[in-house]
């Protein structure tokens, strides 16, 4: 079995590399510690054809494959890692599922300026009683004549002080087949977005609130029944989560890396004591292993989509290699790995975030362990 990158997916990937280093890489301090989304960066990615990578051309895409799209998020994260997040929102998540599903009315009127860098989708899933058990969401959408009127509420949606666009995730019915989703823009009469919150990794995030928002049909996405095609779509996007978590590791070992190779103390290179030589045979290790599983993944949906199982394990290993490598690299850099003079703390912290966004790291294990025996385990308590 061959595992080095063909000479395609190579020679795209040093072009990546190329132009991330020619025009991302002054300013990527800054653009970490900066809570507003670089809409002159995703401009910039968006004429160097980096949004839409895995779309059909016939949709304003690039017409390559997901493997194009991960490479895209780990040449652009190995110099500037916020600029990631614009390829993983340009290529991934709500965008992707978007892409996948909508009619070509909906194409017409939203994919051209998502494809340029010049508005963003948010997810709208989860609920202040709808985390990881999604399906208990409650936000509903009820029929008035032509129209649907959109009641409830979301929380941790991605991009949501920025975004134009909401996907957002709605009961049309009782059970997960009344499931489904519709489209809805900002400024829309009874859709609110509140007042931005932090996370722990600088990002903010708004509640979307809605009360009697109307929508034409027009705008349904999904409608009953569309929940199992949506969480599929979940498949997708935990390729890009995978991808920036890996790549963000990467990231904070090659900086710590450079500084043991020229940090001297005690008379010597950090490098020369054995500790911090096993510290980073062990960061080399696990990247390297993750790599191989996100690889697999993602060549999986070279000709369809990646199986969930696959996607679940790539995420795990991703989640666990970006967030403990980057702590790793932390502890070795010392007070300037722990000073946002270096990017390496905001590594820890955002590699931190994706452990539980996506799809939290235990909710993988169940889905791992599903595949593993063969057989579903219901979360909730049997009913009596």
């Amino acid at each position: 079995m061959d595992f080095t990158l063909s000479e395609e997916h190579q020679a795209f990937a040093d072009s990546v590399a190329r132009f991330a280093q020619d025009k991302l890489k002054d300013g990527a301090l800054a653009r970490a510690h900066s809570p507003h989304y670089p809409w002159e960066t995703a401009a910039l990615l968006a004429q160097q054809g980096l949004l839409g990578i895995a779309f059909p051309e016939e949709d304003g895409g690039q017409g390559g494959t997901l493997m194009h799209a991960v490479l895209a998020i780990e040449q652009v994260a190995l110099v500037c890692p916020k600029s990631a997040d614009i390829v993983q929102a340009g290529n991934f998540g709500p965008i992707r599922t978007f892409v996948e599903y909508a009619t070509p009315e909906q194409k017409r009127r939203f994919l051209p300026d998502l494809l340029a860098g010049r508005k963003l989708v948010s997810l709208g899933m989860t609920e202040p009683d709808a985390g990881s058990a999604v399906t208990e969401l409650k936000t509903s959408a009820t029929p008035d004549g032509d129209d649907f009127l959109i009641n409830g509420s979301k929380v941790f949606s991605t991009h949501s002080p920025e975004a134009e666009l909401f996907l957002v995730y709605v009961r049309f019915g009782p059970g997960v087949g009344g499931i489904g989703s519709v489209l809805i823009e900002k400024g829309t009469p009874g859709f609110e977005v509140g007042q931005p919150s932090s996370f722990m990794n600088g990002e903010q995030w708004s509640q979307l609130y809605f009360e009697n928002c109307r929508i034409p049909k027009e705008n349904v996405l999904l409608g009953a029944g569309g929940f199992k095609k949506q969480i599929s779509g979940f498949n997708v996007e935990r390729l890009g989560n995978s991808a920036r978590a890996l790549a963000v590791g990467r990231h904070a070992f090659n900086t710590a890396r450079e500084h043991a190779l020229t940090r001297r103390q005690f008379g010597r290179e950090l490098c020369e004591f054995q500790g911090i030589q096993w510290r980073f045979a062990e960061m080399a290790m696990k990247l390297e292993q993750a790599q191989l599983m996100l690889y697999r993944a993602a060549m999986e949906g070279e000709h369809g989509l990646p199986s969930a199982q696959s996607t679940a394990m790539a995420k795990l290993a991703c989640n666990l290699a970006g967030w403990e490598v980057s702590n790793d690299a932390l502890q070795v850099m010392g007070g300037m790995g722990f000073s946002q003079e270096s990017l390496v703390e905001y590594c820890v912290r955002r590699t931190r975030g994706w452990m539980i966004a996506g799809g939290s790291i235990e909710i993988l294990k169940n889905r791992i362990a599903e595949g593993v025996f063969g057989k579903t385990f219901p979360q909730r308590p049997p009913k009596n």
